[in-house]
């Protein structure tokens, strides 16, 4: 090894050195404006996928929400008239069901929309699916059933929730019934709006709430529809 040429070497691993953090560097920048340019115009991928994961799991727990015990069997046989054996298994789905578990399908054309939604609306159980307000009644019992949504994570389901318009169907498919709801209104309100959005108004209701605008929470957005046919199905169909 001459003299010349052994001072260069930790020269040149310094600069391979240098040049392979400067390449990391720009592969995560890169990544996070990607990550960045998929939320503004989508949601976030990471969460998105954790999402697309859940749904899966949970179509397969809602299936399995149909059966009944021995008791409840028997209780449903002594129910002739629809309206009372759909109330009935409404309460025992509810009674049944803990933060996260799969309680229906909802289905919005306009939107997209097409998620399992599970019963709660805490963190964990909105980073599942769309989440039942726990203070509202299901579908088939009386008053307003309210459900929330995320816009940018999680799967985004409610994103579009702003598309809708008067007229607009929305299914909500239960074990027990199909509910098939139109939309009459939106409205914009503050986070506090709770006994607003909840109250009942003189007649079964769907209300759809997100955060508002997107990429924040200062306000919600509420989509208002009404209903108007059940079909029951599963173990409310009289035999």
């Amino acid at each position: 090894m001459s003299a010349s040429t052994a001072p260069r070497r930790p020269a040149r691993r310094a600069g391979a050195r240098l040049r392979a953090l400067s390449a990391v560097l720009i592969l995560s920048g890169s990544l996070l404006i990607a990550d960045a340019m998929l939320t503004v115009t989508w949601q976030e991928p990471l969460s998105a996928l954790y999402s697309r994961l859940s749904q899966r799991s949970l179509a397969d727990e809602l299936a399995a929400r149909a059966r009944l015990s021995a008791a409840q069997r028997r209780a449903l046989a002594t129910l002739r008239q629809r309206e009372r054996r759909i109330a009935f298994l409404a309460r025992a789905l509810r009674r049944g069901s803990r933060p996260g578990d799969p309680i229906a399908r909802l289905r919005a054309p306009r939107m997209g929309a097409d998620f399992v939604v599970v019963e709660g609306t805490d963190g964990p159980a909105l980073r599942r699916a769309p989440g039942h307000y726990p203070d509202t009644p299901l579908p088939g019992l009386s008053g307003t059933t309210a459900i929330a949504g995320h816009r940018t994570t999680y799967g985004a389901p409610f994103r579009n929730l702003d598309r809708m318009r008067r007229g607009d169907p929305i299914t909500v498919e239960t074990p027990y019934a199909r509910f098939v709801y139109r939309t009459e209104a939106s409205r914009i309100v503050a986070p506090s709006a709770y006994d607003y959005v909840t109250r009942s108004v003189g007649h079964d209701r769907l209300a759809l709430t997100a955060c508002h605008p997107l990429y924040s929470a200062a306000l919600r957005l509420v989509v208002f529809a009404r209903l108007v046919s059940v079909t029951p199905r599963g173990a409310a169909v009289r035999s």
